[in-house]
């Protein structure tokens, strides 16, 4: 039986990591594909239940220095998961080790800078009783920060020799041991070797500074990460943990986790709602912004939908629980929002083939940069001063090589671009969607639901009466209450809103296919449509009627017994926002379609009225479907936007699918992007999202790939010949330790962002 699953991995450290931990699960007998990311730290892998469990793929990899951290639920309502927990304690360990080394590195840079100055005439030499002392110290401090400080670098060397895996460990584990050995070995035989090689040069100091400066960086490389991941706890936090249910006739207080279907909920004000369901009792309004990103909080009477995490703001009410647990749209949206920030993006699959062969080939650079120096460079220098600036080099190629900015350069943007994007409203499926994205020069919306609210609504009013609007209104809409239509349904809304009292109606009559009459206050009405008022020979202005009816709205006529009293407009409203959308999208350079099922003048008139550049009508399903076909045929990328029911094919065939949800849809899967609420305005703010992210990833992998390019050749000595240029391997170290800062720094930048 396949299954499924991501997990969180403990021990990595490096992008070379995220490498021989997805070729060591490939090759597990069971295991059908695994994809590792060392941004989030997670390893998806899919298995074959009935050969292996998770806890023995677990096992493969533990002799290497890794393993899964499996008792972790994110469905459920932990607030703070134990990945998350286990790593603050992992970067406590990590501060810890580095308040104790710094001490030690500043005084090391102290005497080497003391040292270099002194050699430049600008400061005396080092008196002899310091000299002496440091001399005897610096081999204690070095061996704390080699055995202590550096011991997880002295596994990696471990690890190397036994199992052939090298990561950036090794690589660290290596240049400071051999700067600490080849120390070790000058003060052990200094008489014996002083007429061969300068004795007086040791690098302890290289050991110390070098180990202080990377732990420095991983400490902050890895606080940095733990807030790129800021979206998904505070996801977790919304979850309620009590709920009060009624049950025997009693309210009690139970653990949100034991909440069934059908219980009955109480919500008092300032309460967060605990999980989906159903208003039965009272109303309120809630605050749906940390779910949805709509500022303004949404009324909420008997029968609407409210999701687990808002916030009631006022009146209290109750409801009937309907999704429990991982069904909860909140829980959906963590599980949407963690994928999505596991995925990798396919710009991410260069700088994965590259971290893949990158150790090996530093290795083999550093160990030629050492040859180099002693074939090429005793000839030149002499033995002493080329094996000196020979294992300068060496160490400073494995210092300064550094795979991790390459890999932290993709998913660090991603898992800030996704977090940031649920913040608003928007759930970005994965990674891929959110770098083609990117690339849409052509959007393409359905007109009911997305340009349009998808409801029928009074929308004008022609007063041919000496009535005040809202008096006809309220005459119209008790007659309407009366009829189940829709757009009864719309009259009876705007009255409500209105708050406007309706009165009793006597003597009601539905009249078949023309509308409906009654006596109010003893006086009988009638309210319908043309062929009503015509059979009772009320007079009225036809062409401005047929002016309105191309517009897409639907005429409902109110007359008294002896005159026409008001014409009523109903229609699908334009959303307010739409328009101020659709310019915002052509000033980032997309046309925008509208294709729609309806009649050609009622979607020409609503495509000119908020500034849509095509407009395709009267199309089915399949026409929609053909009309992206002819799009991307003729080389556009095109994004579609639809209410995800009808427009399946179309939202499919795009090369990105939007989702225009409300918070009562079930399916917000369905799509490689979903908008909360509905809003189209968050449309462009996905591409804009889309826009800024690719940008801040091309920014890391630029500097990332720069670094390593001038970083390399420069610790090799390659600029030596011509400028005299030898880069000091603590140099090195720092310059390692925070070109991953700066990267993840870099990520964080989009939070700041506008969209």
């Amino acid at each position: 039986m396949d299954s499924s699953a991501t997990y969180k991995v403990k021990g990595m450290h490096c992008a070379s990591c995220a490498g021989i931990i997805e070729k060591t699960l490939k090759k597990t007998d069971g295991v059908n594909s695994a994809e590792v990311n060392y941004g989030t730290e997670t390893a998806k892998i899919s298995f074959d239940a009935a050969k292996i469990h998770p806890q023995q793929i677990s096992k493969k990899i533990e002799p290497l220095g890794y393993s899964f951290i499996l008792s972790q639920d994110h469905s459920m309502h932990a607030g703070v998961d134990q990945s998350k927990r286990e790593k603050m304690m992992e970067v406590a360990g990590m501060r810890t080790k580095v308040l104790s080394i710094m001490p030690l590195a500043a005084i090391s840079i102290v005497i080497m800078t003391w040292e270099i100055v002194a050699q430049l005439g600008a400061l005396p030499a080092i008196p002899y009783f310091w000299s002496e002392f440091f001399h005897h110290l610096m081999p204690l401090m070095a061996t704390y920060a080699l055995f202590v400080v550096g011991k997880p670098y002295l596994l990696g060397v471990y690890r190397f020799l036994r199992y052939g895996k090298a990561n950036m460990d090794t690589l660290i584990g290596i240049g400071t041991s051999a700067a600490y050995l080849y120390s070790f070995i000058v003060n052990a035989f200094e008489d014996a070797l002083k007429p061969f090689i300068n004795t007086a040069h040791v690098y302890y100091d290289v050991t110390i500074v070098v180990i202080a400066f990377i732990s420095l960086g991983k400490y902050l490389e890895a606080r940095s990460k733990i807030k790129t991941g800021d979206a998904i706890e505070k996801l977790l936090n919304l979850q309620e943990k009590i709920a009060v249910v009624v049950r025997d006739g009693k309210e009690i207080a139970i653990p949100v986790e034991q909440v069934v279907h059908g219980d009955v909920i109480v919500v008092k004000p300032a309460g967060r709602i605990p999980v989906d369901g159903t208003v039965t009792e009272g109303s309120s309004y809630v605050d749906e912004a940390v779910v949805t990103g709509e500022p303004m909080p949404v009324k909420k009477s008997v029968g609407d939908f409210v999701i687990s995490g808002t916030m009631n703001t006022s009146g209290a009410f109750m409801f009937k629980a309907t999704k429990v647990g991982a069904e909860t749209m909140l829980a959906r949206i963590i599980k949407m929002v963690e994928e999505a920030q596991g995925s990798k993006a396919p710009i991410q699959a260069l700088a994965d083939k590259i971290s893949s062969i990158f150790v090996p080939t530093v290795l083999a650079v550093a160990f030629a940069t050492l040859a180099f120096w002693l074939i090429i460079g005793t000839r030149y220098l002499g033995f002493s001063q080329a094996l000196s600036s020979g294992l300068v080099s060496f160490v400073g190629v494995l210092v300064i090589a550094c795979p991790c900015a390459l890999g932290l350069a993709t998913p660090t943007a991603i898992i800030v671009g996704v977090g940031k994007g649920a913040k608003e409203g928007i759930l970005i499926k994965d990674a891929a969607i959110l770098e083609k994205l990117h690339k849409v020069d052509t959007v393409v919306v359905d007109k009911t639901g997305t340009i349009t609210k998808g409801n029928p609504e009074l929308i004008s009013i022609r007063n041919l009466s000496k009535k005040s609007d809202d008096e006809l209104v309220a005459i119209l809409a008790s007659l309407e209450k009366k009829s189940e239509h829709p757009i009864a349904n719309a009259i009876v809304k705007y009255s409500e809103n209105k708050r406007l009292s309706l009165r009793p109606v006597e003597n009601f009559e539905a009249i078949k296919g023309q509308g409906l009459r009654g006596m109010i206050d003893g006086h009988e009405y009638y309210a319908g449509n043309v062929k009503l008022m015509t059979s009772l020979g009320r007079t009225f202005d036809t062409a401005a009627l047929e002016r309105e009816t191309r517009e897409g709205k639907t005429p409902v006529m109110l007359a008294s017994k002896d005159a026409l009293l008001g014409v009523f407009f109903v229609a699908d409203a334009i959303k307010p926002e739409a328009k101020e959308a659709i310019s915002r999208l052509h000033k980032l350079g997309i046309t925008v379609v509208m294709l729609t099922g309806d009649d050609h003048n009622t979607a020409k008139y609503i495509a000119e009225q908020v500034g849509i550049d095509e407009v395709v009508a009267g199309v089915l399903p399949e026409g929609k479907l053909e009309k992206i076909k002819t799009l991307q045929s003729g080389g556009h990328v095109v994004a579609m936007a639809g209410d995800g029911v009808n427009d399946a094919p179309a939202l499919a065939q795009a090369d990105v699918g939007i989702a225009m949800a409300t918070g009562t849809d079930v399916a917000i899967e369905s799509a490689g992007v979903t908008l909360l609420h509905g809003d189209i305005s968050k449309l462009v703010k996905a591409i804009k999202l889309s826009k800024i992210t690719m940008r801040g990833i091309k920014q890391n992998l630029f500097w990332a790939f720069i670094y390593n390019i001038i970083g390399i050749p420069l610790a090799a000595g390659l600029f030596y010949p011509i400028f005299g240029w030898l880069l000091n391997p603590a140099f090195a170290g720092l310059a390692m330790a925070f070109s991953s800062v700066s990267v993840v720094g870099n990520s964080l930048r989009l939070k700041t962002k506008s969209l």
